[in-house]
């Protein structure tokens, strides 16, 4: 049985991937450009997520207005980590809430069709300060997972849910250095850092 709050992630010796979802204006020019671009918000908090299915979830296999475009965004584990090391959960304190550069947020992890699972996804929110750097240091790349999206809802919706799993991305626990473990635990009252009440941002 999977531990209740581990990261799960498709990473190799130097980088993890994340996925946001997008309109398509937006998604179109940070493919054109190759990386994040106008209209892309540089003034606001940017919301990464290692695990996949909680991205299909989220955005209904990408038919939500606005969410209609899956990105795949590797970025450098070295990036990944500062940002973890900067890291605070939103269930903290407000003040300290209010000053990190960085918040995470753990959701129920969810199945190919959608079932909250007992175990736990991260969420990470890259704020303002340290925006620049996750566009411009952190990211190595930018690819347009749709296609394989809308062909694995297709396959899970018409019942062949074996066939689907093979256009999900591989994820396994991430090997957090020892500086970064114990830094972000849930919460301390038998409660889920991210409950229902919250909203992340896609």
């Amino acid at each position: 049985m999977a531990p209740q709050y581990q990261i799960r992630a498709d990473y190799d010796a130097d980088t993890i991937v994340v996925y946001p979802a997008y309109a398509p204006a937006m998604a179109d020019a940070a493919l054109r450009a190759g990386r994040f671009v106008t209209p892309f918000s540089f003034h606001r908090m940017t919301w990464i997520k290692p695990s996949f299915l909680w991205l299909m979830h989220r955005s209904n296999w990408a038919r939500k207005p606005g969410q209609e475009r899956i990105l795949a965004v590797r970025m450098s584990r070295q990036g990944w980590e500062e940002a973890l090391s900067r890291a605070v959960l939103t269930t903290a304190d407000p003040a300290a809430v209010a000053q990190a550069a960085v918040h995470v947020q753990w959701d129920p992890e969810r199945s190919l069709r959608g079932a909250a699972l007992n175990h736990y996804s991260i969420q990470v929110g890259i704020g303002r300060t340290l925006i620049r750097a996750f566009t411009d240091e952190w990211i190595v790349s930018l690819s347009d997972l749709t296609p394989q999206v809308r062909k694995a809802a297709a396959l899970t919706q018409s019942g062949h849910a074996t066939k689907a799993q093979r256009f999900l991305p591989a994820e396994r626990a991430y090997p957090l250095p020892r500086t970064l473990e114990g830094r972000l635990p849930p919460v301390d009252d038998g409660r889920p850092a991210f409950t229902a009440a919250d909203r992340v941002p896609v």
